[in-house]
């Protein structure tokens, strides 16, 4: 067994782990439910987490490795009981449906909008393509994609076209 310190959800935690244990099984060790195991493969995102501001799977991503890191999982993205922006935007897209794939697909569009706002000057410079790029490491099979597409570039603050509506194919 091992200790380590991290910060999960801007909260402070030592924990005793297994060394061997995934980032994932210690998560959900914590009741850390949205993070979920899909693939065990790094396939289809739904495990998705942010560590140090980096996207990362956790399913792949040993929990030894996050000593001294700072953990954000989508329970924490919920401040004094509202939504982030890029939760409402899920919301208001209507990019939810069985809710299996959400919780990583938030935490990747949270991941984007961070740095697309240190990158770009401005967010209209960012293409469709450029946020299905992004996010093709996440699947969903329930939405067909479109709407996650509206709510991030909502997150982004572009307005929704019909162009996202035209194309159907996975991020």
């Amino acid at each position: 067994m091992l200790t380590i310190s991290c910060s999960i959800n801007d909260r402070p935690y030592e924990l005793t782990i297994d060394p061997r244990a995934s980032l994932l099984d210690m998560l959900r060790d914590q009741g850390l439910t949205s993070v979920k195991q899909g693939c065990g493969m790094g396939e289809c995102g739904a495990c998705t987490v942010l560590v140090d501001d980096v996207a990362v799977n956790a399913c792949l991503y040993l929990a030894t490795w996050v000593h001294g890191k700072r953990i954000r999982t989508v329970e924490g993205e919920v401040k004094n009981g509202q939504l982030s922006p890029v939760q409402q935007a899920y919301v208001d897209a209507g990019a939810v449906q069985c809710g299996f794939c959400t919780p990583g697909l938030i935490m990747t569009t949270t991941a984007f909008v961070e740095a697309c706002r240190d990158k770009f000057r401005n967010p209209e410079d960012i293409t469709p393509e450029d946020i299905r790029r992004a996010h093709a490491g996440n699947l969903c099979r329930c939405t067909g994609y479109d709407t996650i597409v509206q709510a991030v570039r909502q997150s982004l603050g572009q307005p929704a076209s019909a162009q996202d509506l035209t194309k159907s194919s996975p991020p």
